[in-house]
């Protein structure tokens, strides 16, 4: 008997009992529910790629224990080439699914790969963190697990904090400690590949205050946990491949989880009760480097989709000689460069951290992220100005080439040495990026993926050596005024 892939493995394991609610109905059989089929074609595929000898060298690294392939992204990097080798298998993956998918579980496996890379100074932390840590990555590496995460509390008042009993109590806490583990209740949002996904990482996006310890915690919990459900918003998949090409197969879900009294083992509590170790955990920069790379590695392959579909559009309308069509698509050009440039600088000017594990340089991936906040809506509002009235004419489906008025689409759909088919697929997919449902998603998740922009920017600029610009001006002053 033939053993099994790793997709096939992957989509097996996904009716385990988990609560996925979608429609007002809990999806009882995920692999085979049409606002899921597609996606998960989409990621067993990629899983495969690491059974494929002609892509596993690219995709991942050969387990040095058991010689096994595992991902790139469990790879924990000492030297250049190990930082290289989790860049290029970021990079397949993310052509693959043109930059679209952004949580293909391997920013979520670098978190983890921080943590253990990092696990004998997180030790300080809490003394068990680094056996608990130790076994779960080996787990995960081992038996491909898709892990996602889950951060933020639920948008209810956002004038308030934990000092009203309302929001302390729908905000995810702690409400009985066990022998066997911690009981919580509350909410988290927002998980992307949640109705798919392993396990979830949950911990706080912003610091606590130290009397809040029941709301402090970092936990590693079963998706299929009893108590927990997975709210999904609205399906933006679409079954129509042909016309909606993107929504068919990318349409990775989004979800709130909402804990009912779940418990979660004390093996997967890596930290509980002290509102300072947790954020220690939540700021460490050796799982946000590790972690944060991936997410520009991505960017950089969306970024270059979108430039390649506006290019074809210019091509196709005969509008690419026009002057002001060259300069946007050029900014496009811009914008592509200088992520892969800020990329480059990371990775070159990667550093070791205390334990020896390289981490790229944070600086040049915190302005790439916070540039990608501004660059994609940019990206689709200049796709939109090339293409104009042209995502509006096109048939309702491509189906329509095989009708009766088959004759007259071929002659007034005709593109500039191009078909009139192959046009209508072009804009097709164009709308799919900026019209569609899922591309709406995908310019608010651009903007907001990384957190607030606007602390973002603040952040960096907190965090700059600020008297190394300040200090040659006062030097200046001091030259030309002698005091």
């Amino acid at each position: 008997m033939t053993a099994a892939s790793r997709g096939q493995t992957f989509i097996a394991g996904l009716n385990d009992g988990r609560n996925v609610w979608l429609g007002g109905e809990r999806v009882n059989n995920l692999p085979a529910h049409p606002a899921f089929r597609g996606t998960l074609a989409t990621i067993a595929g990629l899983f495969d790629m690491l059974d494929d000898p002609g892509t596993r060298d690219e995709i991942g690294y050969a387990v040095p224990e058991t010689g096994r392939y595992a991902h790139g992204s469990f790879l924990v990097p000492y030297t250049p080439e190990h930082i290289a080798r989790r860049s290029g298998a970021f990079s397949r993956w993310a052509k693959e699914t043109h930059g679209v998918m952004s949580r293909l579980s391997d920013y979520a496996r670098s978190m983890v790969t921080g943590w253990y890379g990092a696990r004998a100074q997180l030790a300080r932390l809490d003394d068990r963190f680094a056996d608990k840590i130790s076994i779960y990555y080996k787990e995960a590496r081992d038996r491909d697990l898709f892990l996602t995460t889950s951060l933020l509390d639920p948008q209810i008042d956002r004038s308030k904090g934990l000092t009203d009993k309302k929001i302390a109590e729908r905000y995810l806490h702690v409400v009985k400690e066990t022998k066997e583990g911690i009981v919580l209740r509350g909410a988290k949002m927002i998980a992307t590949g949640a109705p798919y996904t392993h396990d979830f990482l949950i911990f706080s996006f912003h610091r606590l205050p130290n009397e809040h310890g029941k709301h402090a915690h970092a936990l590693i919990v079963p998706a299929n946990s009893a108590g927990l459900h997975i709210v999904c918003r609205e399906s933006f998949a679409d079954a129509r491949v042909r016309d909606h090409p993107l929504s068919a197969r990318y349409d990775e879900m989004d979800a709130v989880l909402l804990f009912d009294d779940v418990l979660v083992p004390w093996e997967r509590v890596l930290l509980y009760g002290d509102a300072d170790a947790v954020w220690r955990l939540r700021t460490n920069r050796t799982a946000n480097g590790l972690a944060f790379h991936q997410t520009v590695v991505r960017f950089v392959a969306k970024l270059e989709f979108v430039a390649g579909v506006a290019f074809a559009i210019a091509d196709a309308i005969g509008v690419n000689g026009f002057l002001h069509i060259q300069e946007k698509l050029g900014e496009l050009l811009t914008q592509i460069d200088t992520m892969k440039a800020l990329l480059l600088a990371s990775e070159v000017r990667a550093k070791p951290d205390e334990t020896g594990v390289l981490v790229p340089e944070s600086s040049f991936i915190d302005t790439a992220r916070s540039l990608g906040t501004t660059y994609y809506p940019r990206a689709i509002d200049i796709l939109q100005q090339v293409g104009g009235g042209g995502f509006v004419q096109t048939p309702s489906t491509l189906s329509e080439f095989g009708g009766p008025i088959a004759r007259l689409l071929e002659l007034y759909f005709e593109g500039a040495g191009v078909g009139a088919e192959k046009k209508v697929q072009l804009f097709k997919l164009a709308w799919d990026l900026i019209g569609s449902p899922l591309g709406s998603r995908h310019e608010l998740y651009e903007r907001f993926y990384a957190g607030d922009p606007v602390r973002a920017f603040a952040g960096q600029y907190v965090a700059a050596d600020k008297e190394r610009l300040t200090d040659p001006v006062w030097k200046l002053l001091r030259d030309v005024h002698g005091s």
